[in-house]
């Protein structure tokens, strides 16, 4: 986003992305803490669906680039962490990440450290 971009902002509830062929594309900014990556993680598996039939067949929904953000405690508790990275070297630019730690106390792995901001 840009300054004086608008934006639509859930929390709770249903979460779903299941865009047509035919919609615009958009650019998706999920933000998730702890468990609360369950429900965010299938949405990014499904845009990684969406990109993935976009570069084989060139026709269906034209998704737009995906931005997660998601914060826990340590990396440990970091789910989905490893196919999280996969996705984004798979999709490179178009799937993104960035995790946020607040009580790590243990070298982060080299893996994930250019990834990780926090204490």
């Amino acid at each position: 986003c840009t300054l004086d971009s608008e934006v639509a902002l859930r929390v709770g509830g249903d979460f779903f992305f299941d865009p047509q062929p035919g919609d615009s594309p958009v650019k998706l900014v999920l933000i998730a803490g702890g468990v609360g990556i369950n429900p965010l993680f299938s949405i990014l598996l499904h845009i990684a669906d969406l990109h993935g039939y976009q570069e084989s067949k060139g026709n269906g929904y034209k998704m737009g680039t995906a931005k997660l953000y998601y914060s826990a405690k340590n990396t440990s508790e970091l789910l989905f962490k490893k196919n999280i990275l996969g996705l984004m070297n798979a999709f490179p630019g178009k799937i993104t990440c960035r995790f946020h730690v607040t009580q790590q106390s243990s070298q982060i792995c080299k893996e994930l450290q250019p990834h990780v901001t926090g204490k």
